[in-house]
This record gives structure tokens, sequence and C-alpha cells, in this order.
């Protein structure tokens, strides 16, 4: 199972490269959270796959 720190450091990527490609960072949080929200069990290779992801969630902008 990936660290804390190689969830954040995924999340931080997809935020460097979606900020690369003009949104503004402000609006932006980076959070790795994997273990505490999974989207399959973690019994199976196919499963963790599945939790190895990055969420985007877009907010109206205020």
């Amino acid at each position: 199972m990936p660290t804390r720190c190689c969830r954040k450091k995924r999340a931080e990527a997809v935020r460097d490269a979606l900020e690369a490609l003009g949104v503004d960072p402000s609006r932006m949080t980076a959070v790795g959270v994997g273990a505490e929200r999974p989207i399959a069990p973690n019994d199976n290779a196919e499963g963790r796959a599945k939790n190895r992801r990055v969420d985007v969630i877009l907010v109206e902008k205020q």
C-alpha cells in the first residue's frame, strides 16, 4: 500500500499538471486520501489499482 507521502505526491503531480495548463493554483488543493476513501477492496491487485487514483472536484468560481 502506498504511504501517505506517495498519495500526497500523486495528488500534487496532478495539481501541478493542471497549473501548467493554466488553472489558477489558488483554486486547487492537493490531498492524498486513498486509504481513507477506497472505492474498491484492497485485498487484491485490481482493487488496489482502482484506489490509486486522483479525484478532481470542480466547484463554481466565487
